[in-house]
C-alpha cells in the first residue's frame, strides 16, 4: 500500500498524462494515425542524453569537479555562490535535473559537515532557481527545450539568441543572490579520495554525449545514435539502463497521444489556438504553473506556430509554483528526508522564484 502511495506521489505527471490520453482516446478512436502523434526523434534523444548523464553521474566525474571548486569556500556566502553557479553552468549541459540530483544532496553533505543546517533551505531555493534558469540556455539543457528546438526544427544561432538576454540576465540576479545569503565561516574538509575512475566508461559515456549532441544539431540521424547508444550500454554499463526515467518518456507519448487528439477534435483545437495565438509567452508562464512546464510545451505546442514566445513563456515558466518544473521536485523531496519544513521550504522558495520571474517579465516586456 506504502508503495502504490509513493507511485501516485511522484508519478502524478505521469498519471495525469496516462489519464488525459485514456479519455481522448474514446472521442479520437485509436488507429494507425496515432503513430504519427509520437515524436520519435524527441523521445530517442532524451532516452540517449538520460542515459549519458546517468553515466557520468554514476562515475562520480560532477561531484568530483565540485569538490575541486569548493576548496576556494571559506565561508556560507561562497559556498552559496559556488554551488549556484555550478547548478547554473552545468545544467546547460548535464540538463537542470541531473544536475540537481548531483549537488543538492552534496549540498546536504556539506552542510551538515559543518554543522549549518538552517542554511540548508535559502541554499537548496537558490541552486534549484540557478538550475531551472541556466538549463534554458541550451536544447540540451531542459526537456522543454529539446521538444521544441527539435519539433519546431529551429535554428541553432535562432536559439541562442531568444534566450541569451534572459540567461545573462538569470547569471547576473544568481550572483546577486549569493550575497543575501548569511555570511558564517565554514570549516569542512571537500572530498579528496574520489575513488578511481573507469577511464573506459569516461571514454564510451563521452563518445556517446558527442554523438547525441550532433544529433541534436541534425548532423547524425537520431536512429543511429539511438541504437548505438543503446548497444554500447548494454554491453559497457548495463546497470545504467536502470537509472534512466522511464516515467518522463512514457509522460510525453502520453501527451502526444492527447494532443493529437485534441487537435482533432475541431471545437476544441479552434478554442485553444485562439486563446494561445499571440499569447504564447504568459500562457506558456501561466500554464506552467498548473501543468509543469514540460507538459506545457507539448500542450501548447500543438496549437501555435510561434515556437520564439513559446519558449520563452516555457523556460520562464519554470519559475514561481513549486510544480512549475519538474526538476524542481527533486529539491523538494532531497529537503523533506531532511526533516526540514515542508511549509518554510515552500515559503521561501515560491518568494524567491517570484523575484526571479517578475525580473525576467520585464526584461521581455521591454525586448518585446
Amino acid at each position: 500500500m506504502t508503495s502504490v502511495k509513493n507511485f501516485l506521489k511522484n508519478e502524478i505527471v505521469l498519471i495525469i498524462s496516462f489519464i488525459l490520453a485514456v479519455i481522448s482516446a474514446f472521442i479520437v478512436h485509436p488507429d494507425s494515425g496515432y503513430i504519427d502523434y509520437i515524436d520519435f526523434r524527441t523521445l530517442a534523444l532524451l532516452f540517449c542524453l538520460m542515459a549519458v548523464m546517468a553515466g557520468f553521474n554514476k562515475l562520480g566525474i560532477f561531484r568530483m569537479l565540485a569538490s575541486k571548486l569548493l576548496s576556494f569556500a571559506k565561508n556560507s556566502r561562497s559556498l552559496c555562490l559556488i554551488l549556484s553557479l555550478l547548478c547554473f553552468f552545468s545544467s546547460m549541459v548535464i540538463t537542470n535535473d541531473v544536475a540537481l540530483i548531483t549537488f543538492v544532496p552534496f549540498s546536504i553533505i556539506i552542510l551538515t559537515l559543518s554543522n549549518k543546517p538552517h542554511l540548508l533551505i535559502p541554499l537548496v531555493t537558490f541552486e534549484t532557481v540557478s538550475a531551472n534558469l541556466g538549463s534554458m540556455l541550451t536544447p540540451i539543457g531542459n526537456p522543454q527545450n529539446l521538444f521544441l528546438f527539435s519539433s519546431f526544427e529551429m535554428k541553432t544561432a535562432d536559439f541562442f539568441r531568444v534566450l541569451l538576454p534572459y540567461a545573462l540576465l538569470s547569471l547576473i540576479l544568481t550572483v546577486i543572490s549569493a550575497f543575501f545569503m548569511k555570511k558564517e565561516r565554514l570549516e569542512f574538509a571537500p572530498e579528496t579520495d574520489t575513488g578511481k575512475t573507469n577511464i573506459k566508461l569516461c571514454i564510451v559515456y563521452s563518445v556517446l554525449f558527442v554523438a547525441s549532441l550532433l544529433t541534436v544539431f541534425r548532423v547524425i540521424p537520431y536512429i543511429i545514435t539511438f541504437v548505438v547508444s543503446a548497444a554500447a550500454i548494454l554491453i559497457f554499463d548495463r546497470k545504467t539502463l536502470a537509472k534512466i526515467d522511464y516515467s518522463l518518456l512514457l509522460t510525453f507519448t502520453f501527451l502526444f497521444i492527447f494532443i493529437g487528439n485534441l487537435k482533432n477534435i475541431t471545437p476544441v483545437s479552434e478554442f485553444l489556438r485562439s486563446i494561445v495565438s499571440g499569447n504564447e509567452a504568459l500562457v506558456g508562464v501561466a500554464a506552467s504553473q498548473i501543468f509543469s512546464n514540460v507538459p506545457a510545451a507539448i500542450l501548447l505546442s500543438g496549437f501555435t506556430e510561434n515556437v520564439t514566445d513559446l519558449l520563452i513563456g516555457v523556460n520562464l515558466g519554470g519559475l514561481g509554483t513549486l510544480i512549475a518544473s519538474m526538476a524542481s521536485l527533486i529539491s523538494f523531496k532531497y529537503v523533506v528526508k531532511e526533516k526540514v519544513s515542508a511549509g518554510k521550504y515552500m515559503l521561501v522558495f515560491t518568494v524567491v522564484n517570484l523575484i526571479f520571474l517578475a525580473f525576467n517579465l520585464v526584461l521581455w516586456a521591454i525586448i518585446k
